[in-house]
C-alpha cells in the first residue's frame, strides 16, 4: 500500500512538536471520533508521514512533520478511571478507541499558519482549511503535504 499523508491536531499545552522532539515518539491517545477513530484503525500505516497542527493556538497552524511508528490498536487511555479520556462504555474485549504511535521527523522553523495555508492557492480544496472542518486526524493529499512542507521550511525565516 502506498504512503499516505495527515494532519493531526494537538494544542501546544497538552503535547507540542517541541514535546514530540523531546521525546522522540508518543502514543496519540485520546481520541474520541468515530471518523478519526477509523482512520487511525484502517488506514494509517507505519511510514506514513503527519502534519503536526497545532490547534487553539496562536496563532494555529503546522508546526512540523511527525510519521506513523506504530499502525493502530487499542486506546488503552479509555479504561483507565483516573485518566481524561477514560469512557466507561469500552472494554478491553470490545475496544471502541484507537491510537497511533508518532515519532518526531522535522520541526518547522516557524508555524505555517491557517492563514498562510488559506492563503496559498496550491492548497485549495485541503480539509483543514474548509469551515466547519474539526476533525483531529484527517487525510492530506500528498501534493498538499509537499506544498506545507516547503512553506513550513521557510516559515519564520
Amino acid at each position: 500500500m502506498a504512503k499516505r499523508y495527515w494532519l493531526m491536531k494537538s494544542e501546544p499545552e497538552t503535547y507540542s512538536i517541541d514535546d514530540l522532539e523531546r521525546d522522540g515518539w508518543t502514543y496519540w491517545d485520546g481520541v474520541r471520533n468515530y471518523q478519526a477513530r477509523n482512520f487511525m484503525r484502517d488506514e494509517m500505516r507505519v511510514g506514513d508521514e503527519v502534519l503536526y497542527y497545532h490547534s487553539n493556538a496562536s496563532p494555529p497552524g503546522v508546526a512540523g512533520i511527525a510519521k506513523v511508528s506504530k499502525a493502530g490498536y487499542p486506546d488503552f487511555t479509555a479504561w483507565d478511571k483516573r485518566d481524561s479520556h477514560f469512557d466507561p462504555k469500552t472494554s478491553k474485549d470490545d475496544p471502541t478507541w484507537m491510537m497511533v504511535d508518532l515519532a518526531f521527523v522535522e520541526k518547522f522553523p516557524g508555524v505555517v499558519s491557517l492563514d498562510t495555508l488559506k492563503n496559498t492557492p496550491e492548497l485549495e480544496g485541503m480539509l483543514v482549511i474548509r469551515r466547519g472542518q474539526r476533525l483531529s486526524v484527517q487525510p492530506v493529499e500528498a501534493a498538499h503535504f509537499r506544498v506545507v512542507r516547503k512553506l513550513g521550511r521557510k516559515a519564520g525565516r
